[in-house]
């Protein structure tokens, strides 16, 4: 028994002397992202060429987008693993800050797209006014797609509207949605791509999704935008305790340049660097969000339950 406590003892003198002995942490930053795969892997690529930093990407997916992300830090936050957590939208990054899981600099926000109403011109005259309470008649029983609400740009566009229209209009608005059989699908752009093939007839999605399927030559419009529908800004942060920390701010401070975002803008992946303070959109009260988050969230779990 002594010889084998004496075996595991100079393991352990050995690991210990190769933990000293070894070369500097290698120059990487941990990036957990939910902006699309297709333009971040160009943003990333390009940071690396610039800074000479290694970039360690952790994608989303279409139908969890940053809440599955979000989750995945709170999971880790006794032991960081995320450097940066760049977000394409803002609700769940203000999320963890309410749960003191970002470092003391400040969320930065950036860019922007937003959340449209798409039609099938074969089916929807794209020229006439529609408002969100009227695709829970009778005219659009089943014809009406959108993303579960639980996730991504979705989840953040219906408790925006929760915050603006108040509790009880919201919540019966939601129930008739489900009533008139609204389709629920896997994320916005299975949103555009339901509605550029007639399965469905209007979709909830955002301005990105649109312009991939109208290149794509779909039988689609998107409907101007009103202040029933948010704008929705990337967003930036750094991770408390991440290992990694000066590559981080570095990296943070990349995705703020100008000619980042106009990369951004130019890869389809932004709508727009700032949106006009003139412009018709629905202004989201973060503070009212946050604060009923949690009920929200597990009520549109329940309403909305697949």
């Amino acid at each position: 028994m002594r010889r084998f406590s004496g075996s595991i003892g100079w393991v352990f003198l050995a690991f210990a002397l190769w933990i000293g002995c070894r070369p500097a942490r290698e120059n990487v930053v941990i990036v957990y992202t939910s902006q699309d795969q297709i333009y971040a892997q160009q943003i990333l690529a390009d940071f690396t060429r610039e800074t000479g930093i290694r970039v360690l990407p952790l994608f989303d997916s279409e139908s969890a987008k940053t809440t599955g992300l979000m989750k995945r830090i709170i999971a880790e936050r006794l032991r960081p693993q995320c450097d940066v957590f760049w977000s394409n939208e803002e609700m769940m990054m203000r999320k963890l800050g309410r749960r003191g899981l970002l470092a003391d600099a400040p969320i930065a926000s950036f860019g922007y797209r937003s959340r449209r109403l798409v039609v099938n011109t074969n089916f929807v005259d794209p020229n006439a006014p529609i408002n969100l309470k009227q695709l829970t008649s009778q005219k659009w029983k089943g014809r009406v797609a959108i993303a579960y609400p639980l996730f991504g740009t979705t989840a953040a566009h219906f408790m925006a509207l929760r915050a603006a229209w108040g509790k009880d209009d919201w919540e019966q608005w939601c129930r008739n949605l489900v009533k008139n059989k609204a389709l629920i699908v896997d994320g916005n752009s299975a949103v555009v791509r339901l509605v550029g093939m007639g399965e469905a007839w209007l979709g909830l999605t955002d301005f990105d999704d649109v312009a991939v399927g109208l290149r794509r030559q779909l039988p689609i419009k998107m409907l101007p935008l009103t202040q029933e529908f948010p704008v929705i800004a990337n967003s930036v942060a750094l991770i408390r305790g991440g290992p990694n920390p000066q590559n981080a701010r570095r990296f943070q401070e990349y995705l703020q340049q100008r000619q980042t975002q106009e990369r951004l803008l130019a890869l389809g992946a932004l709508e727009g660097i700032s949106p006009s303070d003139s412009s018709d959109f629905l202004r989201t009260d973060w503070e009212r969000v946050l604060d009923d988050f949690e009920s929200t969230y597990t009520w549109l779990g329940e309403t909305f339950l697949r």
